[in-house]
């Protein structure tokens, strides 16, 4: 268990280049952007982490807010290596991602848990050897059939998804921002409905 002063790494998952930063899947990505500007924290490429990395405090608590660099596959090396470089424990990684099977705009906080298909998920457990770490799920819905779920998660937002992307965003910053503040019961009540 982490001691009360152990920095958070909050670890918002997506593809770099930019032709995937409009996309579904880089949600992650959009909400660790957010969580930077409540917290004045300006995000940097380190190099050896292969991520984008800033360091301050929100809610209350130090943390490390990170955007891997290395695509969604391969999410697992840079997590493993903040972490072991910031000495976070386990129990304080928190992996934010896009989930199909929630409806757009939901968010859900759980710890542990299946990959359910995320590759980027997959990643981090292989790495990390371990899946019992915090996740906020951030809902972009299941597309209907015949379009290809691996398909529809990259390709850019729907207008309706649009005109509401700003508040799903801001839903799961303050799901993260609970989470670290108040913990996961608490945070579980509030957020998982």
């Amino acid at each position: 268990m982490a001691g009360p002063d152990a920095p958070w790494l909050i670890v918002g998952l997506g593809n770099p280049g930019a032709q995937y930063a409009d996309t579904r899947h880089n949600i992650g990505f959009l909400v660790v952007d957010e969580l930077a500007a409540r917290a004045g924290v300006s995000l940097s490429v380190q190099k050896r982490s292969r991520a984008l990395v800033g360091t301050g405090r929100l809610a209350g608590q130090r943390i490390v807010l990170a955007q891997p660099q290395s695509f969604m596959n391969d999410s697992g090396g840079p997590v493993s290596y903040l972490g072991g470089f910031y000495s976070v424990p386990v129990d304080r990684i928190v992996v934010i991602h896009d989930e199909l099977d929630l409806p757009f705009g939901a968010a859900r906080v759980k710890v542990g848990g299946g990959d359910n298909g995320h590759n980027g998920l997959r990643s981090i457990r292989k790495s990390l050897g371990t899946g019992e770490w915090a996740r906020v799920r951030v809902g972009i819905d299941r597309p209907a059939p015949p379009i290809d779920p691996a398909s529809y998660v990259l390709k850019g937002w729907g207008a309706d998804q649009r005109a509401t992307l700003a508040d799903a965003v801001s839903y799961a910053a303050d799901a993260t921002e609970s989470l670290i503040s108040v913990g996961l019961a608490d945070t579980q009540n509030r957020y998982n409905r």
